[in-house]
């Protein structure tokens, strides 16, 4: 199983409780950004595109303890930036599994190895390590040369330490489905616990525009990678929403599955969205027109959206919600789906849309950050 057996029985008792109560709209999982400052300037980004003053400022333990306790998920998320430059992580991640929640720490592992001895191995912790594909891909999209080893050398090492990790995996237009599979592969021999693969979301301030996946894309691409799978892959999802990025069903956006706080408040209407802040989460829930969002809107910002944040709660909901739901579920984790079709298009030659331009200008993108930096701005 991709998750402990407490986990996933905290999970399914928690989404009935929610549904017996009545609940149109329950979050799932808090998103908890305990600071947007980062050691990387990835092109395909958009969370980290803030003046130096907004850099600087991070929450405090308890501000961190009050959103959870207020959401009250039985799953928390930290991504960022990078949360292990945050000075008190450490004191966020026990404080949270003193609560015994689930904490998905997000990191791009450059500082794993050096920082891991600031924690305990947990059934409660899990290290969410951001890996975009293998070797070359990776270190193209997060634009530093040498950074897939960095963060192999951390998964290894916390693997030997007795934590768990998972790998976050986020792919663009370009993107091989050979070498992604190739990388399941290794990520999987490495001895993580399960991966978590998605397209990315088209960030408006990223500073790459040209390499996000439009839906057609995004479903072609997903079902080379994920049909015909390999016994030894397991995945950190709900294996309907693997379905979905398939293309073999249809989800609605419930992004208030996924509720986002940082330093500026509860975010609207979600994780990837800033479309204003609320000072409380009910304000978030019972104040934002959630009709404006996801792709049935025909609001254009949604148009390509097919990531974890708005569909994932969606697929857990779909689970839990009838015999049905559960038995559809049940044979998407036994599914290998045998594919001769998909086998043909991991013969095909890759043909990103702007394959005129390469995914990252990794040189580039240093040179740029580094003048920008100095200016007293940030990209």
């Amino acid at each position: 199983m991709a998750v402990p057996v407490s986990q996933a029985w905290t999970v399914a008792t928690y989404v009935l409780g929610q549904k017996l109560k009545g609940r149109k709209r329950f979050p799932l999982v808090t998103m908890l950004e305990p600071l947007f400052r980062c050691n990387l300037a990835c092109a395909g980004c958009g969370k980290i595109q803030y003046p130096p003053h907004i850099l600087k400022q991070e929450l405090t333990p308890e501000e961190c303890f009050r959103a959870v306790e207020e959401s009250g998920t039985p799953m928390v998320s930290i991504p960022g930036g990078e949360p292990l430059l945050h000075p008190q992580i450490d004191k966020i991640v026990e404080g949270l599994v003193v609560r015994k929640k689930y904490v998905y720490l997000c990191t791009n592992a450059l500082l794993l190895k050096e920082k891991l001895h600031l924690f305990k191995p947990s059934k409660y912790l899990s290290f969410s390590v951001h890996l975009d594909g293998q070797r070359e891909h990776h270190d193209f999209s997060v634009c530093r040369e040498g950074g897939y080893d960095i963060a192999m050398e951390g998964i290894k090492a916390a693997v030997a330490a007795g934590f768990r990790v998972t790998t976050n995996t986020t792919l663009f237009d370009g993107a091989d489905p050979n070498s992604v599979r190739g990388h399941f592969d290794e990520v999987m021999a490495a001895g993580v616990e399960a991966m978590m693969v998605a397209p990315g979301y088209t960030y408006e301030k990223a500073p790459d525009q040209k390499h996000f996946l439009g839906r057609a894309r995004s479903r072609r691409l997903f079902r080379a990678i994920l049909s015909n799978r390999k016994k030894s892959w397991k995945f950190n999802a709900n294996y309907l929403y693997l379905e979905f990025i398939m293309g073999k069903r249809d989800f609605k956006c419930t992004a208030w599955a996924m509720p986002t706080f940082s330093i500026f408040g509860w975010q609207k209407p979600c994780y990837l969205l800033q479309d204003g802040y609320a000072d409380t989460f009910q304000e978030l829930i019972d104040g934002t027109n959630w009709d404006n969002y996801g792709t049935e809107s025909g609001n254009p910002k949604c148009a390509n959206c097919m990531v974890h944040s708005g569909y994932e709660g969606t697929a857990v909901n779909y689970t839990f919600g009838s015999l049905k739901g559960l038995w559809q579920t049940a044979k998407a984790m036994m599914n290998r789906y045998e594919d001769k079709g998909a086998l043909d298009l991991l013969h095909e030659p890759v043909k990103p849309v702007h394959s005129f331009n390469p995914l990252v200008q990794i040189e580039q993108v240093q040179i740029e950050t580094h003048v920008r930096v100095e200016e007293g701005t940030r990209v």
